[in-house]
């Protein structure tokens, strides 16, 4: 389903929404409608993730602006209904205050996102139609990518999905009915750091050992081919993937084993939740046969019969636009007109 629309941009009268995808270096954002359309051109300013939290909501609220006066048509700039932002760290989504992150951001950690980017918009020329600062909804940037993913993407159609990220890291999200599923901690289908006995004594990111993304990650399928072998010039699974596709034992035996790992985890989530379709999205995710048939032949050895026959195993399909349509929906799902909408139907 194509998310491209090149037509007028929203206005007053066509109702639209602000999507923003922050990452550790770069913040994208687009105007996305209400439903799903990406309306202009995505703009994209380098991230200050060394300058701290009030760097960062002035960067936000400031692409948010640009985004808003390139959408001017006739003389009149869009007044979106919300602006959604897809964050990296763990995001409390009732709140929009960051729990934990990384040092790619420093200070992130306690930093209310939501609020901050609020008070920032109307000077950056963002009004909503009533004249106020629009609603401003933040989330994890996988939760984001999953939202777009289940509801325009892969999991188009589906009523439950697991979104697995394969790339520098292991990332997941849980999409139930069309909403995404946070947990408790707003952890829920957070892969990466679930035990793997295929990562017993392997060192994670997190600092703990034997966790799935301590085998399944990219740099750490090149960090124990580099390990199995003293070739300390290997840094990327690619090439990895390249040295095993022209016939390098070691390099197909990690590689698999990355695989293996990644698809006995995606069974242990699916056997406990039961969704319908698994996206998986990330670099990793654009490997070729050596990767997913492994990847797919132990998720349906691990799992019984009745799913394994039923759960449909997927690459995602949205690409980079995924958390901007994404984080712009769920910002959507929190206004009252989606849910009379929803109520309805």
């Amino acid at each position: 389903m194509s998310t491209r629309d090149d037509s007028r941009p929203g206005t007053e009268e066509d109702p639209v929404l602000v999507g923003v995808d922050l990452g550790g270096t770069k913040i994208a954002a687009c105007l996305v409608t209400v439903s799903g359309q990406l309306r202009g051109e995505v703009h994209q300013v380098p991230t200050p993730g060394r300058e701290g939290p009030a760097a960062m909501l002035a960067a936000i609220a400031g692409l948010v602006g640009q985004v808003v006066a390139a959408g001017t048509h006739g003389g009149r700039s869009p007044r979106p209904l919300a602006v959604g932002i897809g964050s990296a760290g763990i995001i409390d989504a009732r709140s929009g205050v960051v729990l934990s992150a990384t040092d790619a951001i420093a200070g992130w950690p306690g930093t209310n996102v939501a609020d901050g980017v609020a008070r920032l918009l109307p000077g950056a020329g963002v009004l909503a139609p009533d004249g106020q600062a629009p609603l401003v909804h933040v989330d994890n940037d996988v939760n984001a990518y999953a939202a777009g993913e289940a509801w325009l993407g892969a999991g188009h159609g589906a009523s439950s999905a697991l979104v697995v990220a394969v790339g520098t890291g292991v990332g997941g999200a849980l999409v139930l009915g069309g909403a995404v599923h946070h947990g408790t901690h707003f952890l829920a289908g957070e892969i990466g750091h679930m035990p793997s006995q295929a990562a017993a004594g392997e060192p994670c990111t997190c600092g703990k050992s034997g966790h799935l993304e301590a085998v399944a990650a990219g740099p750490q399928i090149a960090r124990r081919y580099r390990e199995a072998t003293g070739e300390t010039s290997v840094t990327t699974a690619l090439e990895v993937e390249r040295r095993a596709q022209g016939g390098d034992v070691v390099a197909q035996r990690v590689y698999e084993e990355a695989a293996v790992a990644l698809g006995r985890g995606i069974a242990q989530i699916v056997t406990a939740v039961d969704p319908q379709r698994v996206i998986i999205s990330g670099g990793l995710a654009r490997s070729g046969d050596l990767w997913w048939q492994p990847l797919r032949r132990t998720v349906a050895d691990e799992l019984i019969e009745l799913i394994a026959d039923s759960t449909e195993l997927l690459p995602a399909t949205l690409g980079t636009t995924a958390p901007i349509i994404g984080a712009a929906h769920e910002a959507w799902l929190r206004l009252p007109q989606a849910a009379g909408e929803r109520n309805e139907a």
